[in-house]
């Protein structure tokens, strides 16, 4: 399947993310010729063990254990724990199982959605990050899809440089921040270097850390 990059926006220091950001974004995409295909989505949810008298040592199990379900692969559900650097795919119904097991419970449950743009041989999809059954904005996120390759290696370069022109084009607007690509080391996870839906679950965890971690600072600089 072609490879893709997924980024965040990280705000300025002192900044938030809105609604007027992520609406100049799109605005961006379509000023370099991307064309509005229809929406995207994806979900994550944060799962924490739900613990009986006799299981009490929490620690045994896993904190960062995060469920992802993507458009791409509607059948499919992906579990990542980034701690001990597991990557699971699953049958959808998965879900299901768990919630009648009752052995984890869904912490936080977050919609990544918007509009998928197509541009060349790029797929591009900008979209907010908001909890499900809320519209308070808790980011931003772009999906860029290269389509005429599926080696990660081999499309790096050409992915790198379409990254660099789409943040120049960006950069005219003087937005305060700018979108972020944390590569993670995919072969800790046991991930070839052909790419799948699993290379892209990994990389939705390793943005929620980011997002998390850049959310934590920045409360902490304000108490």
């Amino acid at each position: 399947m072609p490879i893709k990059w997924v980024l965040h926006w990280q705000p300025n220091a002192g900044t938030t993310v809105n609604t007027q950001i992520l609406t100049e974004v799109s605005q961006c995409v379509e000023s370099i010729n991307g064309v509005k295909e229809g929406r995207w989505k994806a979900t994550l949810s944060f799962y924490k063990p739900m613990l009986r008298v006799e299981q009490a040592n929490a620690l045994e199990f896993p904190r960062d254990f995060l469920g992802i379900s993507l458009q791409e692969q509607p059948s499919k559900y992906y579990f990542v724990i980034r701690g001990q650097r597991l990557i699971l795919e699953a049958e959808s119904s998965i879900q299901t199982i768990m919630e009648k097991l009752q052995s984890y419970k869904t912490r936080v449950a977050l919609n990544f959605e918007g509009f998928q743009y197509q541009l060349g041989d790029f797929q591009l999809r900008v979209g907010k990050v908001v909890p499900i059954h809320s519209e308070s904005l808790r980011g931003i996120v772009m999906e860029m899809e290269y389509l005429p390759i599926s080696s990660w290696e081999k499309s790096h370069q050409i992915v790198g440089e379409f990254f660099d022109i789409w943040q120049e084009a960006l950069a005219k607007r003087s937005l305060p921040g700018h979108f972020v690509h944390i590569e993670p080391i995919f072969s800790e996870f046991g991930l070839s270097d052909q790419y799948t839906s699993q290379h892209t679950a990994v990389q939705y965890a390793s943005i929620m850390a980011q997002m998390i971690a850049t959310a934590q600072s920045a409360q902490a600089v304000r108490n």
